[in-house]
């Protein structure tokens, strides 16, 4: 039976995409979890979204959506990132499932009912003061309320854990309190909550003992060892070592309601860690596998993968939540730095220094660029890792390419066209002893990945590269192939080159998956087996390029500061109206327009709108003399007939005539308005400027 292996990574909450930052951990999990496979391990390698609290069901209300629908959308967009980086997780759940619910209510209640000869309950009821927002109604869930860090007085913390020194406290310890939601300073009020009692000796025995043993890295464990003791820090304030853990919310609350307390729901922290067992155990139900008997394995191995900012509820409330409900604890938490950009740059997709995975891969980057950079800067400590950009480039281009993928290119052209593509086994003495000296690595290579030294694993690759190039530049295959009488010892250094390049390309198929399947439809041999590191490759299909260098426009591209975003605005057509349907010249030479004289100018009896106009348009009768025309035209209410009279205008000289109640209109004469009269009243006759003629045909 092979070594059974549970792993996680810490599940994302489902207010947002994927950022990088999650994207470095599930890499991190993933290279860990294809190396232990290659190795014959059994993994079962899950995830989940972390569904539940006040942040969501606000944020869905925002959106004017359930907590249910907003959560769902939130997961249907994770495929792309997962795919994108070729993370494989087994399987992909949400807390706010059956299962969830289920596991969540079970740890509850054996807490709950832990028996007196055993050293009872560890489950507590106490009335607290909680915060208030009057202005809306509601209590304050930890998160929305800020204020002053009461261990070292780091400004805008949360209310139930400082980012800046990690310390664990009350909301109502912070200094200066206020409400994230409104900015109001809370009001206090009483409630009954519920609490788990990691203050009891035994839950602080069981910590000590269980963060000091080994499941966690040196510097965390001396950390979380300062949380147990009573002490003075250097500012003066106390530290009382482990308090009681508050673990209810009042209604409204998004989240699973805790057994036999109408109104009252666990604190999303409670069971957001059970969803590494739901989604376990929907995993199983899927395949049939009983999940009790599964859990019940002593040989079974539990890790966590997980960022130093969750560190308290990975390494005492989770282990203690499961130890004294009489569950498996974690055999170790894998805890690792941030993620920073460009020489330790914070994050910002303003300033240009956000790195999105998405854009990353729509610029049409390889996502092992990135997987082998990260690998390459992680390591068995919790330290934070930059990404630069300069750093990045110079790192896949050398290593990647130069180092490690040239080496198949400069050797299976001239086994594909001198030997049919077919590997001879005699390597020589020297070429033999090169490969002897890949492979004797094999053990040292594995134990890297084993405990997660991935930057010095693929440093040790690099090397053995390193030696495979001088054993190029020694032999110089492409001098070889210059002389046919060279030809056995050309197909002797390619085949050393080839099997050397596969046995590269095995110890860092869990960084590459993509790439090592490449090379396995390339030379014919399986890359799935870390053991089968011996084996000589016997032929190669033609070569293909297996991976580009990086183009600095890409990284240009990916840093680009985003242009600022243009305010939307109302956009509204010329005068009030939209523009009429387009005509062609000749649409438009069908109209006569002519410059017009007003010779005359009067009111019409019986209407308010109109005057009458008396025009010369520069014609002229049979008997040579001018030819006046008569047009009606709605502009009385702008003007008085005597403005008028004398002044030049425009006239739709062929309009045909048109019979009206005062008499007869001969044309038109062109004014201009708006569309909406209501909002912009007015109406203005076009009036030519001097120099103009009456009878002048406008073009």
């Amino acid at each position: 039976m092979p070594r059974q292996l549970f792993v996680t990574t810490a599940l994302p909450y489902a207010n947002g995409n994927f950022h990088i930052g999650h994207i470095m951990e599930y890499i991190q999990a993933d290279i860990w979890v294809r190396f232990q496979r290659m190795r014959g391990l059994a993994v079962n390698f899950v995830g989940a979204d972390d569904t539940h609290g006040a942040p969501i069901m606000i944020a869905a209300e925002k959106a004017g959506k359930t907590p249910q629908q907003f959560v769902a959308d939130i997961a249907a967009g994770r495929k792309p990132y997962l795919d994108g980086f070729h993370i494989a997780f087994d399987n992909w759940h949400s807390t706010d499932a059956p299962e969830n619910h289920e596991l969540a209510r079970q740890i509850y209640r054996d807490l709950r009912d832990i028996p007196e000869s055993a050293g009872g309950s560890l489950i507590e009821r106490k009335t607290i003061e909680q915060f208030f927002d009057a202005e809306k109604n509601m209590f304050l869930p930890d998160r929305f309320i800020k204020g002053e860090c009461p261990k070292c007085h780091a400004k805008d913390q949360y209310g139930d854990n400082c980012e800046v020194c990690g310390s664990v406290y009350a909301p109502t310890d912070l200094i200066n309190p206020y409400s994230a939601l409104s900015g109001v300073k809370p009001e206090l009020k009483s409630s009954e909550h519920f609490f788990f009692k990691l203050s009891d000796p035994r839950c602080v025995a069981f910590l000590e003992q269980w963060t000091q043993d080994g499941k966690l890295q040196p510097e965390v464990a001396n950390k979380i060892k300062e949380w147990f003791t009573v002490r003075t820090n250097p500012d003066g304030t106390t530290s009382e070592g482990l308090g009681d853990w508050d673990i209810s919310r009042d209604a409204p609350y998004f989240g699973i309601e805790i057994p036999d307390a109408p109104g009252k729901y666990f604190y999303v922290w409670l069971d957001a860690p059970v969803g590494y067992l739901a989604s376990l155990k929907n995993l199983l139900d899927k395949r049939g596998q009983d999940y009790e008997a599964y859990m019940a394995n002593p040989k079974l191995e539990q890790y966590h993968f997980i960022g130093k900012d969750i560190v308290t509820f990975h390494t005492l409330f989770w282990p203690a939540m499961l130890h004294f409900s009489g569950r498996k604890t974690p055999n170790n938490v894998f805890v690792h730095g941030f993620l920073t950009v460009n020489n330790g740059e914070k994050m910002s997709k303003s300033r240009g220094t956000g790195l999105d995975p998405l854009k990353y891969l729509s610029l049409g980057m390889n996502p092992e660029w990135l997987r082998y950079y990260l690998a390459a800067k992680l390591s068995v400590r919790n330290e934070d890792i930059d990404f630069n950009a300069d750093d990045f480039m110079a790192r896949v281009n050398s290593d990647l390419i130069g180092k490690f993928v040239n080496i198949a290119s400069r050797a299976a052209g001239f086994l594909s066209k001198r030997f049919e593509g077919k590997l001879t086994q005699d390597f020589g003495a020297v070429g033999a002893a090169i490969l002897a000296d890949l492979r004797s690595e094999s053990d040292a290579i594995a134990a890297l990945y084993d405990s997660r030294e991935l930057g010095k694993a693929t440093r040790e690759v690099m090397l053995l590269a390193d030696k495979v190039n001088a054993y190029v530049d020694q032999h110089k295959p492409w001098d070889l192939a210059k002389d046919a009488a060279n030809n056995e010892a050309l197909h002797q250094v390619c085949s050393v080159l080839i099997n050397a390049f596969a046995v590269l390309s095995r110890y860092l198929a869990p960084i590459l998956p993509a790439l090592a399947q490449s090379v396995e439809t390339f030379t014919g041999q399986g890359m799935q087996k870390w053991s089968d590191i011996d084996s000589n490759v016997v032929s190669i299909q033609p070569y293909q390029h297996l991976m580009q260098r990086v183009d600095v426009k890409q990284l240009d591209a990916l840093f680009e500061i985003p242009e600022p975003a243009v305010p939307t605005v109302e956009i509204l057509p010329p005068g009030g109206e939209e523009l009429a349907p387009t005509i062609t010249i000749d649409d438009f030479a069908k109209i006569d327009l002519r410059i017009a004289k007003i010779v005359a100018c009067a009111a019409v009896e019986g209407s308010t709108k109109l005057l009458r106009l008396t025009l010369d348009a520069g014609e002229q009768d049979a008997t040579g003399a001018p030819k006046l025309r008569n047009v009606f035209s709605g502009i009385a209410s702008m003007y008085q007939p005597e403005e008028l009279t004398g002044q030049l205008t425009v006239l739709v000289a062929n309009l045909a005539p048109r019979k009206m109640k005062f008499g007869v209109s001969e044309g038109m004469v062109l004014a201009a308005s708006h569309g909406d009269e209501k909002a912009n009243p007015g109406i203005y006759i076009l009036n030519p400027w001097p120099g103009a003629a009456p009878g002048m045909r406008i073009h």
